[in-house]
């Protein structure tokens, strides 16, 4: 479990550029050249944890828990194992807001625009470190998007940047009545990715 110390307003938010570059230096505890994991430490927040390669399929959480390098939880064995059966080598583990709670009834009650940013700024460099493919984003939030108001924002702001670089939006599993997509714990590793119009459906939320 994971209870945050504090909000991360009371926390220093350091910029993702800076956290990247640590990141990408040699560490003990974990191999770089397979893991990419911003913060490269476990902290109260978390950028990204995956595996390198050259077409990783971007899973889209709410928010993160435990899970770091060479100690995933059963979410993210989850996502692994249908990031491989649909044919990528790879997979990045990415939130909608990036403070780590294994609760999301502990995330902060309102947005800190800082850690957000930083968020996008990380979200930005996940997207356009593809070369050639267009960015395959999986939407894997399930009905945990409604436990905060500003979390449909957040993914407007992901939106935007992902037309920016031609990602293509995907769920796997079955869409709620509301129509959140599915929460990777409990789909079948052979589970497939189905196109999903994330515009139409953060519309929709949002209107409400």
């Amino acid at each position: 479990m994971h209870i945050p110390t504090a909000p991360t307003t009371d926390l220093e938010i350091i910029s993702f550029e800076k956290l990247l570059l640590d990141a990408l230096s040699p560490n003990e505890d974990y191999d770089i050249s397979k893991w990419l994991f911003v913060p490269n430490k476990y902290d109260e927040f978390r950028y990204i944890l995956g595996t390198r390669g050259s077409n990783p399929l971007i899973c889209v959480g709410i928010n993160p828990s435990t899970a770091r390098p060479d100690k995933l939880d059963n979410t993210l064995k989850s996502v692994e194992r249908i990031a491989m059966s649909n044919g990528y080598d790879s997979f990045i583990m990415f939130n909608v807001y990036a403070q780590r709670a294994t609760n999301p009834k502990d995330m902060d009650k309102e947005i800190n625009m800082s850690l957000h940013e930083q968020n996008m700024a990380a979200f930005e460099y996940i997207l356009k470190s593809y070369k050639s493919e267009k960015p395959s984003v999986w939407a894997a939030w399930g009905n945990i998007i409604e436990m905060r108001q500003y979390l449909p924002r957040c993914v407007e702001d992901m939106l935007t940047l992902g037309e920016k670089y031609g990602a293509r939006w995907f769920s796997s599993g079955a869409i709620s009545k509301k129509g959140h997509p599915h929460h990777p714990l409990y789909l079948k590793s052979t589970s497939p990715l189905d196109d999903f119009d994330a515009y139409h459906y953060i519309h929709n939320i949002l209107k409400k």
